[in-house]
């Protein structure tokens, strides 16, 4: 289903676009994924939209087979790129897990604002995204995953995201398409 409509009470949830991540080799340049989340960003801030800035600052405990990085992160890891020019209104939620909605107070902020749907963008988007997407979901919000506002370091994490996953999750749309649904609102 093609993106059709926005919500009156839409919010938006970046993830993980932190000093510590964007340095990583996407196979999308960073810059772009950036600069179309800063775009989305002051779209809904215009419209007085909630716009949720997530960064992680560690993992989910537990065993894996993958090894996972125990050693002190650099300082300034977590701290979130400022092009995308944080807002004192802005929601910050710091995530320990792939998904912002778990173990966080995200779902009672959104929802204290009478927030119904949200509009998804971020890195990375086999982890990150897809996480706070079906978490989202599984929470009752309707879901929008901005694609060309995402990227991944794996190249099959991204496109099996997006042509598998997301379509069961919500719609799908591009920052253009988002910012023209918004702009046939009244701001």
């Amino acid at each position: 289903m093609a993106l059709a409509t926005l919500d009156p009470n839409t919010a938006l949830i970046i993830v993980d676009l932190q000093k510590g991540i964007i340095g990583l080799p996407a196979i999308h340049p960073i810059g772009d994924i950036i600069e179309r989340a800063r775009a989305l960003a002051d779209a809904f801030r215009e419209r007085d939209l909630p716009v949720v800035l997530v960064n992680v600052a560690g993992g989910a405990p537990g065993r894996t087979e993958q090894p996972r990085q125990t050693s002190p992160r650099p300082e300034g890891w977590t701290d979130l790129t400022p092009e995308l020019n944080q807002q004192p209104r802005d929601i910050v939620v710091t995530k320990r897990t792939w998904g912002a909605f778990a173990s966080t107070d995200l779902e009672a902020l959104l929802k204290a604002r009478d927030v119904t749907q949200v509009v998804i963008a971020g890195v990375a988007t086999g982890t990150g995204v897809e996480a706070t997407a079906r978490q989202a979901y599984e929470a009752g919000f309707n879901v929008t995953l901005a694609l060309d506002a995402m990227t991944d370091v794996r190249p099959e994490a991204h496109h099996y995201s997006i042509r598998n996953v997301f379509p069961r999750l919500g719609e799908t749309g591009t920052t253009q398409e988002i910012v023209d649904l918004l702009s046939g609102r009244s701001a």
